[in-house]
């Protein structure tokens, strides 16, 4: 008994769903529009459907391409709807146009690949004897073209699709001599540092540390506005070195970069040479394992050093964020390999960042901030009381970007444990810190106008053009005293604080964003 070709239904031209087999004798070409062997043989086709029984269908591999097709040869036969291509690959397609008739039971009866004019003569006399054609006005031969299932990326997401594998990126194939790192690095995979080669098994171990789908796309990334699914994260997540367990953080953190708040691209591409500060809270940072004391803002931790990275990773091989490229910072930023770490919550009675912005303290959440640089070290080995200590912060704080630089954006102060137990003795809270900062850095505005000393400042033109009122009015360091984010982190030894300095914040720039780690 011969083999039955695989069924299918496939939506024609009209929107009507066509069968296969159709109970008839048929006729089914693959076909697509940009082959000019398959424009070729249309007419052909055309003629099998409008002047025999013949049962005819065309499968075409594009959307746009069928309706061109439709259009030039004025074909009435139904051409169906094939871009997705699954019904191609069932047919094992190599070249188009693929002519295939079918008795009404669904096995072959005949085949043709290309335009061969005796093989198509003789087909024709087999199925349809009684058709005329000009057979004197067609070419002796003429090649096929390859089906768009032979494209390497295609092919494979076809046939992870058939086996149901979760992977679809496209595979690279590395000569056996050929050095994998030193290949990672010509491709530009890397950030400069080696990274671990992303074989399918690291993969697929990588996508257990989430229930996400594979194929679930994640987010759209500047500035190529590229699609990211979780299978392309992971991918980046095992460049950077993550463990299966990180990748809901790097997840939620590319969630959040790519907020319209966050403006990626924006950050990545200013010459100012901003980065994303990835600051982690709640339960997970236990989970994983995240430094929080000793060297938190250093290397040494892999928990931290790896998503931060993974992001950044994510952003420049799928996004297209490449130094040289959209990435234009004028002296670059260390942060950009990475920046992530934790809360220590525990280490104080303040509110821990995230339950500041809304969330459970329960919770598992990373916050993204736009830095452009940090972190400086605030040195104070010798304020023993909380407003003398919140005072040294506004007086290191006031140099962030240039002291006559007011009204700044957004900031990030780290505070040591041996700094909150200064604090603590005075009771102060993050908000009084908050306020002495602003208070310590107010100015009088006629103290920040541009001059000899400097060409940063308060224009010149617009000061001579204020009241001594207004020149005398106080204006601190930040907008507002939310501007400034504060964490508590590292060493129980060392009076040694550290601030992040913030790239444009608000809707011009970047606003911080907050997403729920979820696994």
């Amino acid at each position: 008994m011969p083999e039955l070709l695989p069924p299918f239904s496939l939506r024609d031209q009209h929107g009507v769903d066509r069968a296969f087999p159709p109970a008839a004798k048929s006729v089914l070409c693959f076909a697509k529009e940009d082959c000019p062997t398959c424009n070729l043989v249309m007419p052909l086709i055309e003629a099998l459907h409008r002047d025999t029984t013949l049962d005819v269908l065309v499968p075409g591999q594009t959307s746009d391409g069928n309706a061109t097709l439709i259009d030039r040869h004025d074909l009435t036969a139904p051409v169906l709807d094939d871009s997705a291509l699954k019904v191609s690959f069932a047919y094992d397609v190599d070249t188009v146009p693929l002519v295939i008739a079918a008795d009404a039971d669904g096995s072959e009866a005949d085949r043709l690949v290309g335009f061969d004019k005796g093989e198509w003569r003789a087909f024709f006399e087999r199925h349809a004897p009684n058709l005329a054609v000009d057979w004197d006005a067609l070419p002796d031969w003429r090649p096929g073209c390859g089906s768009l299932t032979q494209d390497p990326v295609i092919g494979e997401r076809l046939r992870a699709e058939a086996e149901n594998s979760p992977l679809r990126a496209r595979r690279i194939e590395i000569a056996p001599a050929d050095d994998v790192h030193e290949f990672l690095f010509d491709q530009g995979f890397t950030d400069g540092l080696p990274v671990v080669p992303p074989t399918p098994e690291r993969v697929l171990r990588m996508l257990g540390g989430t229930r996400r789908d594979p194929q679930e796309v994640v987010a759209t990334i500047p500035p190529n506005l590229a699609p990211a699914t979780v299978e392309k994260v992971a991918v980046n997540a095992v460049l950077a070195g993550c463990r299966p367990e990180h990748l809901p953080v790097v997840i939620a953190a590319l969630e959040a970069v790519c907020t319209d708040e966050f403006n990626i691209h924006g950050v990545m591409a200013t010459t100012m040479g901003a980065s994303p500060v990835m600051i982690v809270n709640g339960p997970i940072r236990h989970r994983l394992g995240m430094n929080m004391r000793l060297g938190v803002l250093g290397q040494g931790d892999r928990a931290n050093s790896a998503i931060g990275r993974a992001l950044r990773l994510t952003v420049r091989n799928v996004g297209g964020a490449r130094p040289g490229g959209t990435e234009r910072s004028t002296l670059g930023n260390p942060m950009k390999y990475t920046m992530c770490f934790p809360e220590w919550e525990e280490r104080s009675e303040w509110p821990p960042l995230h339950v500041e912005r809304g969330f459970a303290p329960e919770d598992s959440v990373v916050t993204v901030y736009a830095m452009t640089s940090g972190p400086s070290l605030i040195v104070d080995q010798n304020s023993r009381n909380a407003s003398q200590l919140a005072g040294s912060f506004g007086l290191v704080m006031e140099g962030a970007h240039h002291p006559r630089a007011h009204h700044m954006g957004d900031c990030i102060l780290v505070v040591c444990p041996e700094h909150v137990d200064t604090l603590k003795v005075d009771g102060y809270s993050k908000d009084d810190v908050r306020t002495r900062i602003q208070e310590v850095t107010a100015k009088r505005l006629r103290d920040l106008v541009a001059d000899e000393v400097s060409g940063t400042g308060l224009d010149p033109q617009r000061a001579q053009a204020m009241s001594d009122e207004q020149l005398d009015r106080m204006a601190p360091k930040f907008a507002s005293q939310d501007n400034i984010h504060i964490v508590v982190a590292g060493s129980e030894a060392g009076k040694f604080s550290g601030l992040f300095h913030g790239w444009a914040s608000g809707p011009m720039g970047s606003m911080p964003v907050s997403r729920k780690i979820e696994d």
